[in-house]
């Protein structure tokens, strides 16, 4: 690349502070927590620069017992655990309407076959946090999970694989009997926990979705057009998937989380991203024919008008 075209800036609070005001950017793009993002906004568009602030999460997805339930479960635990949960399109809550409440047992089984492991060593399937604070951090909103009264069912605090006794490591976990009070639902947990709640219908089920305020992604497993239908149209989310665990679009298309999780009007990806570091110019401009021989210009007599000169 050509010098200056990246930079590369490292610091905390008065590095961002620097990028929302220097009058040079004119555009941000941030993704990451909702208290950065929304300071971002706020602070870089009082001086009218133009901000896309991708925030935080927390997906849902809702099953109906008409689902394929091994292909189901498989989605479901390799989005919840995949990557450590470590993703703003990580799959953190589970909702089981009707008969698919019977389920919960069997994805604790899938998520136990799921291996534990430093991510450079063959067969991992889930790798470490990020720093020993995420650890103390997923493994407190466990605990907070299990006081308030959700069960355990699959508990992955204290796992330890072999030569990396001290690395930081949480293993899948599973909180059932889970309310929307709870400190593990109210947050964005950012590790392998996945939170179960059980509803008796579809309807139910996409209140819930909609009462929780942020709107990145939701997802329903079922067979059933009709009740995809139905959630697609009526679920409040930026980005839906039937039958799909990480409704992530391809780049050819924009991501479009919506609600509590963006903040901005033009999105990234696709024609958006584009739109966003796009700035359009427009150019009227008049030029009259003059008729005369060897290019003479021939003088006119014009009278001023007082309306739009675009007919004249």
């Amino acid at each position: 690349l050509p010098p200056g075209v990246l930079n590369v800036i490292h610091g905390a609070h008065d590095a961002v502070n620097f990028i929302c005001d220097a009058p040079a950017i004119r555009a941000i793009s941030f993704v990451g927590s909702n208290a950065a993002g929304e300071h971002i906004h706020a602070r870089a568009t009082r001086r009218g620069a133009r901000v896309q602030a991708n925030l935080g999460a927390k997906n849902h997805a809702v099953v109906l017992a008409d689902a394929d339930k091994d292909a189901t479960l498989n989605a479901i635990a390799g989005a919840a655990f995949g990557a450590a949960g470590q993703r703003c399109m990580a799959l953190s809550v589970a909702v089981f309407v009707g008969e698919a409440q019977a389920w919960i047992g069997d994805l604790a089984d899938k998520a136990r076959s799921l291996v534990v492991a430093a991510g450079h060593v063959d067969g991992a399937d889930v790798g470490p946090l990020i720093s020993p604070q995420a650890k103390a951090r997923v493994e407190s909103l466990i605990a907070s999970g299990e006081a308030a009264g959700a069960r355990v069912v699959l508990d992955g605090r204290g796992v330890a694989p072999a030569g990396y006794e001290k690395g930081n490591f949480v293993g899948p976990t599973l909180l059932d009997g889970v309310t929307t009070d709870m400190e593990c639902y109210r947050q964005e947990i950012f590790g392998p926990v996945l939170c179960c709640i059980t509803v008796d219908t579809l309807e139910e089920a996409i209140a819930l979705v909609n009462r929780n305020p942020y709107g990145n992604g939701a997802s329903l497993f079922t067979a059933d057009g009709a009740a995809a239908r139905k959630f697609q149209y009526e679920v409040d989310i930026g980005q839906v998937g039937i039958n799909v665990p990480i409704p992530v679009p391809l780049p050819m298309f924009s991501w479009t989380g919506s609600r509590g999780s963006f903040r901005g009007d033009i999105h990234l990806y696709g024609k958006q991203g584009v739109q966003f570091f796009t700035q359009t110019k427009t150019i009227t401009s008049s030029w009259r024919y003059q008729s005369g021989a060897s290019g003479a210009r021939k003088q006119q007599t014009l009278r001023g008008a007082t309306v739009m000169p675009t007919a004249q």
